[in-house]
């Protein structure tokens, strides 16, 4: 069967990796970026490059966005040349970005008033993963527009699961980067306290590495924390606004999320104090600085 032309929006350091998977795969695919040079490069390696969300959405059947935040895929779908404008009916909209639920819901909408499909499909994995094509997949929306997505999420990742009806995917990633974040926290705050104790922390991170301890956090972000080593793949910055679209759903559902708060302010101070732009496990930079340590 002939595959669907694909159209990319938002090659950022997740798009464009995810993007030059998808032209490995065979996709013939129409790229659009704020910035010109990451248009360039996939450029070369053979995309079609369009002026406006609405030109890639006119020459794609399937249009996918990865982008910053909910007012970004709100301007880029809703607004003037954007997608929205360009998709015909039966085309489908994919968001890959971890935005807000009820933006997500709002998108879908605003699509299907138009004949349109939409998925909610945030990614887990960080930049290593959007390399590999191995990226972790939530997927809000129809089971019919799910299935048709399902080759070109194949594409980028391996475990790709539909959760349920729009907005679920991002409720999902809310969830993800809750336990992800609090598990960085922990770590940050057991490592730290090895070392002030005088403790080896590479010792203490392969006793509970074999205990009930043990976690994929703990493994890969223990190290880089003994490492010293915080070049990101998933930057504060982001990860920070991640748990802000958590505590948003947590007022609007009515849920404490006393946990995450807590993250969220150790990731304020951090940004702050200039270090937005470290990588997540960079918490225990901050947890080393308040217990006195170099």
């Amino acid at each position: 069967m002939t595959k669907e032309r694909v159209g990319f929006i938002g090659l950022g350091i997740m798009g464009l990796p995810m993007a030059r998977n998808l032209l490995k795969a065979g996709y013939a695919l129409t790229v659009n970026n704020r910035s010109p040079e990451a248009e360039q490069t996939l450029a070369a390696e053979g995309a079609a490059v369009a002026r406006t969300a609405r030109e890639v959405a006119q020459s794609s059947d399937i249009v996918i966005t990865m982008l910053p935040d909910s007012p970004q895929v709100e301007e880029v779908v809703l607004g003037e040349d954007g997608v929205a404008q360009g998709l015909r009916a039966g085309g489908l909209f994919i968001d890959m970005s971890s935005i807000s639920p009820s933006t997500a819901r709002q998108v879908a909408a605003a699509l299907s008033s138009k004949g349109a499909d939409s998925l909610d499909a945030p990614v887990s994995g960080g930049q290593v993963g959007a390399q590999g094509a191995t990226l972790s997949i939530m997927v809000g929306g129809s089971e019919q527009g799910f299935q048709r997505a399902r080759p070109v999420f194949e594409a980028v990742g391996k475990n790709i699961v539909h959760i349920g009806g729009p907005g679920a995917g991002q409720v999902t990633k809310i969830c993800n980067q809750i336990v992800v974040a609090l598990t960085i926290q922990a770590v940050a705050e057991a490592l730290t306290l090895a070392r002030k104790s005088g403790v080896d922390g590479a010792r203490v991170r392969e006793a509970l590495l074999g205990g009930f301890a043990q976690s994929r956090i703990l493994d890969l972000h223990g190290q880089r924390i003994l490492d010293g080593n915080f070049t990101p793949g998933f930057r504060i910055n982001l990860h920070r606004k991640d748990l802000r679209l958590a505590l948003e759903a947590g007022r609007e559902q009515a849920v404490p999320l006393f946990a995450t708060a807590n993250a969220a302010e150790l990731m304020n101070t951090m940004i702050a104090q200039g270090m937005g732009d470290l990588d997540h496990s960079g918490l225990a930079a901050l947890y080393a600085q308040l217990a006195g340590l170099d």
